[in-house]
């Protein structure tokens, strides 16, 4: 069930706005993050400027880096002067095998020159070789723009608005980026800037011809080390652990590593460990580890023979301990992973998993990338997943996973205590080998959200491959609830599609109903409101065959907000109505109060403001008594604009203002970018046009980032009658006419009625003197109200025809 409460709200009369009619509002349901697919719309101008950051995200260097002389001059021949103005060239790529050093050479020289990018270096691991799932052009935009110091919502949710953004804000700046283990050309072009200025370092194994062809790209190919070379880092390595080790020897230890710097490391820090083995002792292991990967290889050349020789010799020095937990982190289903999933995947305490993750780090298996975080290099993983199909039995396999998917699904599970406790999946205890993590707060439990959603998301998938379908859904409804109000909606919609297949397989028809419920509300969302009405009816349908009252109740206003979205009032007005009365046989208060305020929001729609007021304000003492501010700040937005109609503006703005404050300590950017709206229309109403100017602004690039079309058009329409009570009709004119445009291609007809009413009155302005223009505005928004009859439209009816007569 959702506490989802939304309409197409009340409008303003003449008297509270500067141009004329009414703008219809539509409010974002309580707790809700949307995504969407629609951001070719520009953006509301003048924008605000990005705080000016200097990131520095380069990770550390390599300790005990040694050689790559050669490589290195390359590099600084790069940088075409001493003081850094210029570059010769904006982008380099470091190509070479598997396992050649690529990642340490350009960290290496990155740190050396980053004196001379003053204005900070961006760094992302594309994982384009990882057994997993690449990083995707979105996911890696998103972090260099909040990097960057660009907020959250104003990063578009779409790939190519984001990049273009990103080359808005690098204009002008010199810069280092640092694109790491890129797959092809295709997956970085987007992240090059569009300004010289900035030197973008790729590490690849392909060689990138595309980019040296169209984009002008240096290639530093990297071989394996020469022999000298070679044997001079694993005596950096080995310096301090060990006497001198004949120098014959240690070029012999470097051969059977083909002298790929992966595998020397590796070979290296296994000799470290063993100071008093003999060098020839070590070098035999291994010989016999090579002949081993010999018989079994199934092809893949020889120095990726060499480096899997290497993984398995030092992968047999591990405690037994060691070596089980190393497999059992190749079933992990996500890239990195906390000390509380490692706990849970081993089925260890934590004092014990932290030892045995030392051991791996030590090794060099395993990479700390933070505290308490974890990761694997790709071709690391690769051989962990492969030791544990060959040393793991299928049933330990499965075992291991299931602990961990449920790890992250009891987890989530309390996180959402703190975010939605009002909803309930229906878990029961988890498995006495997991002990979910717990939150003090909301904030910290926000933090596991965002800080774990890929891994959520990846969970769900894993769970689906390995027939855990009871954990596929269920997680997958959870997250519905814990959603980072960074995620972009459809990932989640993937994740509940998978979900939904796991929930029919299994015959489970509660869960089959609450995914299609949930999908319905998140595709109302982003406007895909065929689709949401015939999920929302399936569900409906499925509530009323087990006979579950809630559930209808639930379903039928989930009905309802598409109803009140689409105008068709009677029929939300009907169908908040008996989901109200269910509420209340069963005895939900809470439940009862979310369907009778949504029910005021369809009388305020209607223009029946005094039948709104009294549920508006019974619903606001309950839902404050509850303590539930997600519905206080929703039901407190509604108030708002039915104050703002009775004409008591300083009472509305401050409803407005509380409700923006919840939304922001709710860290939840729907319910603050639709609350904006009203907070904006109180501020215009007070005569505050700056202040308005900018809430309808950061509604405006909050919609955007969310994927909601319809809202960022109702952040223009109010920044166009704002511009149009200060006289600037020009500008007034642009936001109007692109927010009709923009319900036009929605199907909006009631929102693009009342936007071509603003545009009207701009139109027919003195300084604009287009009065033939206005008039046929004002027919065309007639001609589209023709459908409705309830009071508010026969007003705008009465005003439009009045002008066309006396004009």
């Amino acid at each position: 069930m959702s506490d989802a409460q939304d309409s197409g709200g009340p409008t303003e009369e003449a008297k509270a706005n500067e141009i004329g009619g009414g703008t219809s509002r539509d409010v974002v349901q309580a707790g809700r993050v949307s995504g969407g697919i629609h951001f070719h719309q520009p953006s509301l101008s003048p924008e605000p400027p990005a705080a000016h950051w200097t990131p520095q995200q380069l990770p550390r260097d390599i300790r005990g880096f040694v050689n790559r002389t050669s490589e290195l001059r390359h590099l600084n021949a790069i940088l075409a002067t001493e003081d850094g103005d210029t570059t010769v060239v904006d982008v380099c790529v470091i190509a070479g095998t598997a396992g050649a050093g690529k990642t340490a050479l350009a960290l290496h020289w990155a740190h050396r020159a980053k004196a001379r990018f003053p204005e900070g270096q961006l760094y992302v691991n594309l994982r384009g070789y990882d057994p997993g799932q690449a990083v995707t052009t979105w996911a890696a935009l998103y972090g260099f723009l909040t990097a960057l110091g660009v907020p959250t919502e104003r990063v578009p949710a779409d790939a190519d608005s984001a990049a273009a953004l990103f080359r808005s804000v690098l204009a002008g700046r010199s810069m280092l980026i640092v694109l790491d283990n890129a797959a092809s050309a295709a997956q970085i072009r987007p992240l090059l800037p569009g300004h010289p200025g900035c030197l973008v370092l790729v590490t690849s194994r392909s060689r990138m011809s595309g980019l040296a062809v169209h984009d002008g790209a240096r290639r530093i190919t990297l071989g394996t080390l020469p022999e000298p070379e070679a044997v001079a880092l694993i005596r950096a390595v080995t310096s301090g652990y060990r006497t001198e080790d004949a120098t014959e020897k240690i070029a012999e230890l470097a051969r059977l590593c083909a002298h790929l710097p992966l595998a020397l490391r590796v070979a290296a820090e296994r000799a470290a460990s063993h100071p008093y083995m003999d060098l020839d002792d070590l070098i035999e292991q291994l010989r016999d580890e090579s002949a081993l990967w010999d018989a079994l290889s199934t092809g893949g050349g020889q120095d990726s023979e060499a480096v899997r020789s290497v993984f398995a010799w030092s992968y047999r020095a591990l405690s037994p301990d060691s070596a089980r937990l190393f497999r059992l982190l190749g079933t992990h289903p996500g890239s990195d992973m906390g000390l509380g999933a490692v706990t849970a995947l081993a089925d260890v305490n934590t004092r014990h998993a932290r030892r045995l993750l030392d051991d791996l780090v030590g090794a060099h298996l395993l990479e700390q990338t933070a505290p308490d975080r974890f990761e694997f290099h790709d071709l690391l993983r690769a051989y962990a997943q492969e030791t544990a199909r060959t040393h793991e039995t299928a049933d330990s396999r499965t075992a291991a996973l299931r602990r961990v998917v449920d790890w992250y699904l009891f987890t989530a599970d309390n996180a959402r205590k703190w975010r939605a406790p009002e909803e309930q999946i229906g878990l029961g205890p988890p498995d006495e080998a997991v002990t979910p993590q717990t939150f003090s707060d909301y904030d910290q439990a926000m933090d596991w959200c965002e800080r774990e959603q890929r891994n959520l998301m990846a969970a769900v998938s894993a769970a689906e491959k390995a027939r855990m379908d009871r954990q596929a859904w269920q997680l997958a409804a959870v997250l519905w609830s814990t959603r980072g109000p960074s995620a972009p909606e459809t990932e989640w919609l993937a994740t509940a599609e998978v979900g939904l297949r796991a929930a029919r397989r299994l015959g489970d028809r509660v869960g089959e109903a609450g995914l299609l419920e949930t999908m319905g509300l998140s595709l109302r969302g982003i406007n895909e409101h065929g689709t949401a009405e015939r999920f929302n009816a399936e569900a409906l349908t499925i509530w009323r065959e087990l006979g579950i009252r809630e559930g209808e109740a639930s379903a039928l206003n989930a009905l309802a907000l598409i109803d009140l979205r689409s105008r068709r009032l009677t029929d939300a007005e009907s169908r908040l109505s008996d989901s109200a009365d269910i509420f209340r046989a069963l005895g939900d208060a809470h439940w009862e109060a979310v369907a009778r305020a949504n029910l005021a929001e369809a009388l305020l729609e209607a223009g029946r403001i005094d039948e709104a007021a009294a549920p508006l304000d019974e619903a606001l003492e309950l839902h404050r008594q509850a303590g539930n501010q997600r519905s206080v700040g929703n039901v407190l937005r509604m108030r708002s604009a039915l104050l703002l109609e009775r004409g008591d503006t300083h009472a509305a703005l401050e409803a407005a203002e509380e409700a923006v404050e919840i939304g922001l300590a709710l860290r939840d950017h729907a319910p603050e970018g639709f609350w904006l709206l009203y907070l904006g229309d109180a501020q215009l109403a007070l005569g505050q046009a700056d202040q308005a100017l900018t809430s309808y602004h950061r509604s405006a690039t909050i919609h955007r980032r969310l994927g909601d079309r319809s809202r960022e058009a109702l952040a223009w329409q109010g920044a166009g009658r704002v511009h149009h009570h200060l006289g600037r009709h020009t500008e007034a004119t642009g936001f109007l006419s692109r927010a009709a445009a923009t319900h036009r291609e929605l199907d909006d007809r009631w929102r693009e009625a009342i936007a071509l009413d603003h545009l009207a009155h701009t139109t027919a302005s003195p300084d604009q003197n287009h009065p033939e223009d206005a008039q046929q505005h004002r027919r065309e928004a007639l001609r589209l109200i023709a459908p409705y009859n309830d009071p508010r439209a026969n007003n705008l009816r009465q005003r439009l025809t009045t002008h066309l007569t006396t004009e």
